[in-house]
């Protein structure tokens, strides 16, 4: 008879913690929708937190244009696109690519929708090939200064980073776009840089 009070004490503590224990795992399991993944919530991750620039770099100029470059690298398991970018450095930059027109000239111009960065992937902007384009620089870029810029993606999240400046020359291709269609030249090419890596 003694032993009753001990084992219904002991059953009693037993059924608390299970109830406790189910009541915690409910708790958490709250947090997430019926039917989320890992998947799902990376996912629903901003695009801006997938992201990074490496052996960034902009081109040299007294005034006029400039253009920056560099690995832009997702590791989201989604496509990105970038759809606008800005600086300090000019009051109007473009996302460009290069393409030849109708007579087999080199012509940069503005991409339409942004550019897109696979998923678990990278996107060259290098000389000759897709760019950010500084359009309007505010004050002379010199090799050795740094430009910060902000990228904007679709989903409106941002990105920021820092690139140096450097010297380059390379052959000449025309801009076609704004007020001055076809009449914009830059040194844009790749055949010869100074300067470029990392």
């Amino acid at each position: 008879m003694n032993n009753r009070p001990t084992n219904r004490r002991a059953t009693t503590t037993t059924a608390r913690l299970g109830v406790v224990l189910a009541a915690a795992a409910l708790a958490l399991t709250g947090c997430a929708p019926a039917g989320a993944s890992d998947d799902d919530a990376a996912a629903a991750a901003p695009a801006a937190d997938g992201m990074a620039l490496t052996d960034g770099w902009v081109k040299a100029a007294d005034s006029g244009m400039s253009a920056a470059f560099g690995g832009l690298t997702n590791s989201g398991p989604q496509d990105v696109t970038v759809v606008s970018a800005t600086t300090e450095a000019s009051s109007m930059l473009e996302l460009h690519e290069t393409v030849e027109n109708e007579t087999g000239e080199l012509i940069m111009r503005e991409i339409d929708g942004g550019f897109v960065v696979p998923a678990g992937d990278t996107l060259t902007l290098e000389p000759g090939g897709s760019h950010i384009m500084l359009m309007d620089l505010a004050d002379p870029l010199e090799a050795g200064e740094e430009v910060t810029f902000t990228l904007t993606f679709s989903d409106d999240s941002t990105y920021e980073f820092t690139a140096p400046v450097k010297d380059y020359s390379g052959a000449n291709e025309n801009y076609v776009g704004g007020d001055d269609e076809g009449g914009m030249d830059m040194d844009m090419g790749s055949d010869d840089a100074q300067g470029t890596d990392g």
